[in-house]
């Protein structure tokens, strides 16, 4: 199995304990090749009765499969970071071992002991990550500090980890813009982003936030916080249970998450 659970941002770069001789590269500058939107969604808009291509992006087959070259190469691992508020950035770790080849989301900060998945993206997939909230917060807010901070962009490179059975009505339409934005034919857009909304790995859960048990017979707290944190019902998601944050550092999470309040 993936050693999932060890990214961790230091100092404005990337390191993953336990992957010190494995070969990341932090690759931000791949978005600009006009094959990368194919090459990072186009599996996720597959489907029993949609059979997308390249075009539909508006990009050219030939440059999609050289990206996708470069975004599977065992011998460069790209390493995409989304900053996020309150210091937290989120890791898009391309895991290209020749016989485990897969797509990792991390959520970290610097004061964590650890980083928390969002999901992967595999054979022996984890997910969902985000609520749709959550995604358009994160898209619409990014942090300080190295990484893609472009709304469209990053809403469209988290698109994999997101499941939601709440989804409101403009969510196509959102998509449909950023897929605008990318420059996807007017023609491919609706059906596009209505794909990308329907993830063939799992399906759509509800979200929630935990609310403690206080009663005198549970033997809990008689005045806990309810974490503003969401838990995820889906049965693969990373997310089901508590991330074991202090309190400080959910408050913080929940911000940069923006369910705070």
């Amino acid at each position: 199995m993936p050693r999932k659970q060890v990214a961790r941002c230091q100092d404005g770069g990337v390191v993953i304990p336990g992957y010190e001789d494995d070969p990341l590269a932090v690759s931000e500058e791949l978005l600009g090749r006009p094959g990368f939107w194919p090459a990072h969604l186009l599996w996720l808009a597959e489907g029993e009765d949609v059979d997308p291509e390249p075009g539909w992006f508006g990009v050219d087959g030939a440059d999609t499969e050289e990206t996708y070259g470069t975004l599977t190469d065992p011998a460069a691992w790209p390493v995409l970071r989304l900053p996020l508020q309150g210091g937290h950035t989120i890791l898009i770790v391309y895991r290209n071992f020749p016989e485990d080849c897969g797509i990792d989301y991390y959520l970290a900060h610097p004061s964590w002991d650890r980083p928390r998945s969002l999901g992967s993206i595999e054979g022996h997939f984890a997910g969902p990550g985000l609520a749709w909230r959550e995604l358009v917060h994160i898209a619409q807010h990014p942090g300080v500090g190295p990484g893609v901070a472009t709304p469209h962009a990053r809403l469209l490179l988290l698109l994999p980890v997101l499941g939601d059975a709440a989804l409101p009505p403009d969510a196509v339409e959102v998509v449909e813009s950023a897929l605008d934005a990318i420059g996807a034919p007017p023609e491919t857009r609706t059906a596009l982003a209505e794909a990308l909304l329907d993830h063939p790995f799992w399906e759509a859960p509800p979200w929630y936030f935990h609310e403690p048990d206080t009663s005198p017979l549970s033997g809990g707290n008689a005045t806990p916080r309810p974490s503003r944190v969401l838990r995820c019902m889906g049965s693969w998601s990373p997310r089901m249970g508590d991330l074991g944050l202090p309190l400080d550092q959910d408050i913080c999470l929940a911000a940069a998450l923006g369910t705070a309040s």
